[in-house]
């Protein structure tokens, strides 16, 4: 899994900080170093890693090291009509800015809000800088816990991604997100789109899911009260997990390891 570029998305709700989490925490355990990059405006990955409330208080998002995209960018932040640069220095970012838990280095990208997703600003320009070189020009493995869809990876950044995984629930809305995502990610060149199903309680909810998807799912992982517990008591997802939950999560990185 040496320098893979795993991409984690889905419907907002359905788990996929959860599923980062595991499949970075099994990485870590494996030797490697993971780079793991929480680029959900709802940020949970610091979480679900097990980092204290106490060490997350720690950690600055790289959208509000405001000097950092000032300096890098030469604009200031929230002032329009300037010019600024659209291709900012960003490669030490990572070493410099990263949070480090044991092997694992978590990287928070935080909301941008300025003029939304697609605004022309310094601060949306970084953070599409530090994704692509994230993805194309850093050689530690790669676990992104995206926001819902992949409106947010360029047809360039896209074509270093080897995997995408999206994550469902026996929903419709969760299902009908997913195929869109299958198809987006089609239509800007990247094949590779896996599917895992989450939060899966019974037989007939299985049954729904694997008859929805477009393609067979990694693995199926069953609702479970020890992630809601993981979550209560400031631990990582895998600290509470049954062997057997722990099982799946493992199955679904030797799958990831194959195919990515």
């Amino acid at each position: 899994m040496a320098g893979k570029k795993i991409a984690v998305t889905g419907k907002g709700g359905v788990g996929k900080s959860t599923l980062a989490a595991a499949l970075a925490l099994l990485l870590s355990k494996e030797g490697g170093e993971v780079l793991a990059f929480d680029s959900d405006p709802d940020a949970n990955l610091a979480q679900a890693l097990g980092i204290s409330h106490a060490e997350q208080s720690k950690i600055v998002p790289i959208s509000k090291q405001i000097a950092l995209i000032e300096e890098r960018t030469g604009a200031k932040v929230n002032r329009y009509g300037q010019v600024f640069k659209l291709n900012p220095e960003v490669h030490d970012v990572a070493d410099k800015f990263a949070y480090k838990r044991g092997n694992i280095s978590l990287l928070v990208l935080g909301a941008i809000q300025a003029g939304g997703s697609g605004c022309a600003c310094p601060e949306n320009v970084f953070a599409q800088s530090l994704t692509t070189d994230l993805v194309l020009f850093q050689n530690q493995t790669l676990i992104m816990d995206m926001e819902a869809g992949i409106e947010h990876l360029g047809r360039s950044t896209v074509k270093g991604v080897d995997v995408v995984v999206c994550v469902v629930e026996p929903g419709q809305r969760s299902i009908d997100a997913a195929i869109t995502i299958d198809r987006m990610a089609r239509e800007i060149g990247l094949q590779h789109v896996e599917f895992v199903a989450n939060k899966v309680a019974n037989a007939g909810e299985e049954d729904y899911v694997r008859e929805q998807l477009p393609s067979e799912p990694l693995g199926i992982i069953p609702y479970s009260d020890t992630i809601r517990a993981a979550d209560r008591d400031g631990v990582s997802v895998l600290d509470t997990a049954s062997p057997e939950l722990v099982a799946i999560y493992q199955e679904i990185l030797d799958k990831l390891e194959v195919c990515a």
